[in-house]
């Protein structure tokens, strides 16, 4: 069996400033860019050669998470190359981002919903 490797040190620091980073870029472009809906970075995991993060957002309301992701893919360039402006001195190489939606808001709201019942 495989064990799963815990992420380094350095992965964790260069995921919280690469979350840290993406959430002021996110921030700046404000609601209208992404429809009046609210977007945050809840998480980044970044590989162990430091070239690809797993972004992970959180997309309230719900029901725009669709169009949202859509507009994060078509700006995905643009936001590493921001973010490369912005940790380029932290890292040698701006990794690869991927997107995806964080759906633990609405999964806490699905299990509230069945205990009211």
């Amino acid at each position: 069996m495989k064990e799963q490797q815990t992420e380094s040190k350095r992965q964790l620091q260069v995921g919280r400033e690469i979350q840290k980073e993406l959430a002021e870029l996110i921030r700046k472009r404000g609601l209208a860019f992404f429809d009046g809906a609210l977007v945050s970075v809840s998480g980044v995991k970044v590989s162990s050669d430091l070239s690809i993060a797993k972004v992970y957002v959180s997309i309230f309301p719900s029901d725009k998470t669709e169009k949202v992701m859509q507009t994060i893919l078509d700006n995905s360039r643009a936001f590493r190359g921001e973010l490369g402006a912005g940790i380029g001195r932290q890292i040698r190489i701006t990794p690869e981002l991927n997107w995806y939606i964080d759906n633990t808001l609405d999964y806490v709201e699905h299990i509230e919903e069945l205990l009211k019942k």
